[in-house]
């Protein structure tokens, strides 16, 4: 299966809208979006919908894991939201549910 992106932005704030599944196969596209958009300067916080991802992998949970260091780096906030049942158990399970998901009094 294919991964779609769709991307809206606005003042620095970034959503991205993803479709179907994060393996392998199409990961790289969303490695490089992700990586690209968190070290520019003008991009202060990037969120990824994940409501209409069916599948992650290892190399999905790893195209995070990348991201989050890189917003170290550059102070950039990423936030995941909309997780099914099945993502947000591996969310969990990793580690970055807390880490990425804005909880109740934060920006979403």
């Amino acid at each position: 299966m294919e991964l779609m992106i769709r991307e809206n932005s606005q003042d620095g704030q970034h959503l991205l809208y993803l479709e179907g599944e994060i393996d392998a196969y199409t990961v790289s596209k969303l490695r490089d979006l992700l990586l690209c958009l968190v070290n520019r300067p003008e991009v202060k916080r990037v969120a990824v919908d994940l409501s209409a991802v069916e599948y992650i992998d290892s190399t999905g949970i790893g195209t995070f894991v990348a991201a989050m260091k890189a917003c170290k780096q550059t102070g950039c906030e990423l936030a995941v939201q909309n997780l099914s049942p099945r993502v947000e158990r591996l969310f969990r399970i990793t580690g970055l549910y807390e880490r990425m998901v804005p909880h109740k009094g934060e920006s979403e």
